[in-house]
């Protein structure tokens, strides 16, 4: 059966989901999965890691106070933990769905195939459109060594029904850490095993030493230079080799290193579309080479970050765009990074290694904000803060944070960076005490 559109989206997720709401009222729309609808994040991501996280931070929260007013070592319960994590997580992709069909968006289950420039198989359909956005996401990439097989993704990791005594995680980026984070502190011994000795390689350095020490306080063992060669089982666990040699057993063995487009079963070479290792290949108006086609989110092959608040923003650019809104290039903000490990490591802006290499132009602060009453109230054993600012306007353009509310403060960093407040507006704030907001004009001035 043959049917037309005027706009097909391919993905659910929320860049996917983003563009066809906002199309939905003026276009008559489709939306294309093969997975679960929702996309990652919902099912697979951010949300389930976020509230496995939420016993991270309430122990540490305890713990901190250990001797204090806390008497109790808190340990973490993961079947209950996962219980409570499936009651709030199994719903979204049924929900998701439920929401397309109820702004009257035609919703296709199955594996998109594009034929030709323009039209595209799905199970036994043809579908054709107007234009097209692919919004298909990204999954984890699994290292190409012998034993791959045993390798387990994050996605893996979300869905334990037992937190086993020992894991390792391959890999120095921001999945490794958050991941191994949980673990931790679900009471397992955690190995990270890193091929290089610089993990976490786009943030501050001196603030990435310190939430290694913090980690390796609590356990977690740092393993550098290491290039796995091979995973082998024997019994009921695994041994994770590297190429001199050296090998660490564990009773499984999770692979975080780094994520693929999902762009190569479009059959894209059909419709004309470019990609690269990276995945889609934009303009700046995130259409493709076949100006019918657009591409938003993690399939993109992009410099922005790959997070979901700017697939968000990229779907909601493109449903501006296409319905003439606005003629103008995407323009990307400053965007927020936060690695949720404990602490919490966040960036924002202008990094420090750019700043010191651009020395003339930008001056770098740091700020130990460990006595500050905001942190010593909940004893937090640290707290650093660097901010960014330009050395001719005064203006913030970047900051770091290091603590247990990173996340929280450097929204507001980004705020201020974004809207260009100067030091003497954000000292004009009456923000409630004592809170971390009430901090930003000691942090800002």
């Amino acid at each position: 059966m043959e049917k037309i559109y005027d706009v097909i989206v391919i993905g659910s997720g929320v860049a996917g989901m983003a563009v066809a709401h906002e199309l939905a009222t003026k276009k008559k729309i489709a939306v294309i999965e093969n997975d679960l609808w929702g996309g990652t994040c919902p099912n697979r991501g951010c949300d389930p890691k976020k509230l496995l996280y939420a016993a991270v931070e309430t122990k540490d929260a305890v713990t901190h106070l250990s001797g204090k007013g806390f008497s109790v070592n808190p340990q973490v319960h993961w079947p209950d933990l996962m219980s409570f994590k499936e009651s709030i997580i199994k719903p979204m992709s049924t929900a998701s769905k439920k929401s397309l069909e109820t702004a009257e968006i035609e919703t296709v289950k199955g594996k998109a195939v594009f034929i030709n420039e323009n039209t595209i198989q799905v199970n036994n359909d043809t579908l054709t459109a107007e234009k097209f956005i692919i919004a298909t996401g990204a999954r984890p990439t699994l290292l190409n060594i012998e034993g791959k097989e045993h390798l387990l993704t994050s996605a893996d990791f979300l869905s334990l029904k037992e937190m086993p005594k020992k894991v390792i995680f391959i890999g120095g980026g921001y999945v490794a850490f958050e991941l191994a984070t949980i673990a931790n502190a679900a009471g397992a011994e955690v190995h990270i095993v890193h091929h290089n000795d610089r993990p976490l390689k786009a943030f501050d350095l001196e603030l990435i030493d310190e939430l290694i020490q913090q980690l390796e306080s609590k356990g977690v063992t740092f393993h550098y230079n290491l290039n796995t060669k091979s995973v082998v089982q024997t019994d009921d666990q695994f041994i994770l080799t590297a190429d001199n040699n050296e090998s660490i057993t564990a009773d499984l063995v999770f692979c975080a290193t780094g994520r693929t487009p999902n762009s190569e079963e479009l059959n894209l070479e059909k419709a004309g579309v470019t990609v690269d290792k990276k995945g889609i290949k934009v303009n700046e108006y995130l259409q493709s080479s076949n100006e019918i086609i657009f591409a938003c989110g993690d399939v993109v092959s992009k410099k922005a970050e790959k997070l979901t608040p700017v697939a968000s923003f990229e779907g909601a650019y493109l449903a501006n765009y296409l319905t003439g809104k606005t003629s103008e290039k995407i323009t990307y903000p400053s965007i927020p990074t936060v690695i949720y490990s404990s602490p919490k490591l966040a960036q924002t802006g202008i990094s420090t290694k750019q700043a010191t290499e651009q020395k003339e132009t930008y001056e770098v602060t740091t700020i130990d904000a460990t006595s500050w009453f905001s942190y010593r109230r909940v004893n937090e054993p640290v707290s650093k803060i660097k901010v960014i600012t330009h050395r001719e306007t005064g203006l913030l353009v970047g900051a770091s944070c290091l603590n247990a509310k990173a996340d929280e403060m450097i929204n507001f960093l980004t705020l201020l960076i974004n809207k260009k407040i100067t030091t003497q507006e954000t000292a004009q704030f009456i923000m409630a005490y004592p809170t971390h907001a009430s901090d930003l004009s000691s942090i800002y001035k």
